[in-house]
């Protein structure tokens, strides 16, 4: 009886390790921004384990580093926004988007002076925005719709937060930022919302991507991590107040305050399946992501940020989306 049991108990622990050993690994790198918390939703109530995949989330502020993590092979997932990701490419190393994760409806904007009221009236005007980053974007975007260029601006070069506190301070005409600081501004005796993310959906979308070479190595873990997100995201809203709370003490820093971070939230929309279908599309009738990162390309491009000839086709991966 007690070699049987004995016998239980080995082959019980054998099957343990062997489900460890069978779990893949991803790293992933992201900034503290609310578009990123169902991440931690998947962490904490075990979803990406129950998917077959560990995933460590590491919070990385600066884009420059954490696209050089990437390329260097040091981290496996980049979450940041669409139109980042092209500038960063090098001949020979080629990234694939393979999730979308949120689409900014409104937490994204540019703050003016009340009697700017268009984006026409920008011309001549201090307008502060932090070069290189989804905020140089959406303004060249904004600038472009208008039949003006970067040229017809007195650019004031700034992180997006900084940008947001010059505007109230009178030190600048105008602002392109984010939330909290896109609100503080608009309340500003001076100031008011000119225009935001929401008057251009998926402009501003925030994605996740690997290497063409990790895409394929680690096809599966990633299938897993897609599935998993998808998971975390409806579990998000069937219970938003739990949900807000893994999310702020996941993400952490400026949003680690449950309220703050379901304040955010409102300036943004987390993408299911059904989401992520629509926005890639497939290759026969590509979704959204291809005019978004279109026109990332011809604005990064205009300022020689681009170092390989890329078409937006080359880019997107449509094998994950289905989870």
């Amino acid at each position: 009886m007690l070699n049987k049991l004995f016998g239980m108990v080995l082959l019980g622990s054998a099957m343990l390790v062997t489900g460890n050993a069978d779990a893949g690994s991803l790293k992933l790198a992201h900034s503290t921004w609310v578009g990123y918390g169902p991440f931690y939703i998947a962490r904490d109530k075990g979803f990406f384990k129950e998917e077959g995949v560990d995933v460590e989330l590491v919070i990385m502020e600066d884009t420059p580093i954490k696209m050089g993590a990437l390329m260097a092979g040091q981290i496996d997932l980049v979450a940041s926004t669409a139109d980042e990701f092209p500038i960063y490419m090098k001949p020979g190393k080629m990234l694939n988007y393979v999730l979308a994760v949120d689409n900014s409806k409104g937490g994204d904007g540019v703050v003016a002076n009340k009697d700017i009221t268009s984006i026409a009236d920008l011309k001549g005007k201090k307008v502060a925005f932090e070069q290189g980053s989804v905020s140089q974007f959406f303004l060249n975007a904004l600038l472009k719709d208008a039949g003006m260029t970067e040229a017809d601006i007195e650019p004031v070069n700034m992180a997006a937060t900084d940008a947001g506190v010059a505007f109230a301070a009178k030190q600048v005409d105008a602002a392109v930022t984010w939330e909290p600081a896109l609100s503080q501004g608009a309340k500003s005796e001076h100031g008011h919302m000119l225009l935001t993310s929401a008057d251009k959906p998926g402009l501003i979308t925030d994605v996740v991507a690997t290497t063409a070479e990790t895409a394929v190595a680690k096809k599966e873990d990633i299938a897993a991590f897609v599935r998993a997100w998808y998971r975390a995201v409806d579990y998000s809203k069937s219970n938003p107040d739990e949900a807000n709370a893994i999310m702020a003490k996941g993400v952490g820093g400026w949003l680690e305050d449950p309220k703050v971070f379901a304040e955010t939230l409102s300036g943004i929309e987390y993408l299911d399946k059904a989401k992520n279908i629509e926005f890639f599309g497939t290759p026969a009738a590509p979704g959204q992501i291809e005019k978004t990162l279109g026109a990332a390309l011809d604005i990064w491009k205009s300022f020689g940020r681009i170092q390989v000839e890329v078409k937006p086709a080359d880019m997107i991966d449509y094998s994950f989306i289905n989870g």
